[in-house]
């Protein structure tokens, strides 16, 4: 297997280029690399949609995680535009993106095995070519998303603290971490290997909850329009069917993603103590502090970012798969 040398390639053809060196010559999109290549296109997708909407989730964190140091009653309101705010006048512009590496790193394993690995279910699962049904769906959706979670959970719980860092700074006090890689050691030092999956539990129901509503939503609902000819398989097909699973994904996963992200920020004290002892623990508490509406804290930032990220993501990885000979997901 040989693959093309780039210079050979006029500068305008811009297709040809990407085509050729994605899918050489020698290789054809029915054969194995056809797993490898996805994972390729979905994980430059991937990180094309993180970094465009992440100024949305560093204030969805924010978010979710004010009012947790406060007694019953005392929390004050705010909104996710008082948040984002604060902190471009305390940390500039740049401080939205704190945690970006982090969030780059996961993606990097996250979103590439929850996509093949749904589109893997999806064809196994299929009977005489039969479309699946919406549950079988949700069910593939539910469980690529807690294999990919699984794998990318220390690279989520580091760009958690981080994020959580800023809002140390905005106080006046030290950060815990310098960079992504201080906090990988920080954490293993401190808290063992295992640290690495603290808060594993409610991330995993997240990420189940998740893609069972985005990717099931998305599938469905992209061929839904399709079928009833409101669109063809183009951009606007895949805009709509991309708003209608972020709204679905946001509204069944925004309680889970509230104790997940609580979880993952605490770390021990100087005496050894933790605020919360488990998920159920973070649960209770959370809504006895703060009441049951805490649990969707965040959740217009959230659907903001999801509604954005998908677009983004599910647009270019269309068109990627389009441009690398492959169908339409």
């Amino acid at each position: 297997m040989s693959f093309p040398n780039l210079l050979d390639y006029p500068s305008t053809d811009f297709r040809s280029l990407f085509f050729n060196f994605i899918v050489p010559s020698t290789m054809k999109p029915s054969e194995d690399y056809g797993a490898y290549r996805k994972i390729l296109l979905a994980s430059i997708s991937a990180m094309v949609a993180e970094t465009t909407t992440f100024p949305i989730d560093l204030t969805k964190t924010r978010l979710q995680l004010h009012g947790e140091s406060v007694s019953v009653g005392s929390a004050r309101p705010t909104n996710g535009f008082l948040v984002a705010s604060e902190i471009v006048r305390q940390q500039g512009p740049l401080g939205l993106y704190k945690g970006l590496s982090p969030a780059i790193l996961r993606h990097l394993f996250y979103t590439p095995i929850r996509i093949v690995g749904y589109e893997h279910l999806r064809s196994s699962l299929k009977t005489d070519g039969a479309s699946l049904s919406l549950p079988a769906k949700a069910l593939s959706g539910g469980l690529s998303g807690v294999v990919a979670q699984l794998v990318a959970s220390p690279a989520d719980l580091v760009k958690v603290r981080m994020q959580a860092d800023g809002r140390m700074v905005s106080q006046g006090l030290q950060p815990r971490y310098s960079g992504c890689f201080d906090a990988l050691n920080k954490i293993v030092r401190l808290e063992g290997v295992g640290g690495l999956w603290k808060g594993v539990f409610p991330n995993v129901q997240r990420a189940f909850l998740v893609n069972m509503g985005e990717l099931a939503c998305y599938d469905q609902a992209k061929h839904f329009v399709i079928k009833n000819r409101i669109s063809d398989d183009n951009i606007y097909a895949h805009t709509l069917a991309s708003i209608m699973s972020g709204l679905s994904a946001t509204a069944l996963s925004c309680p889970a993603d509230v104790v997940k992200t609580r979880m993952m920020n605490q770390s021990r004290s100087k005496q050894g103590k933790i605020m919360y002892n488990n998920s159920y623990d973070c649960l209770v508490k959370t809504v006895k502090v703060e009441g049951l509406r805490a649990l969707w804290k965040g959740f217009i930032p959230t659907w903001a970012r999801l509604g954005p990220w998908q677009f983004v993501f599910w647009v270019s990885y269309e068109k990627f798969r389009q441009i690398a000979g492959f169908s339409s997901f």
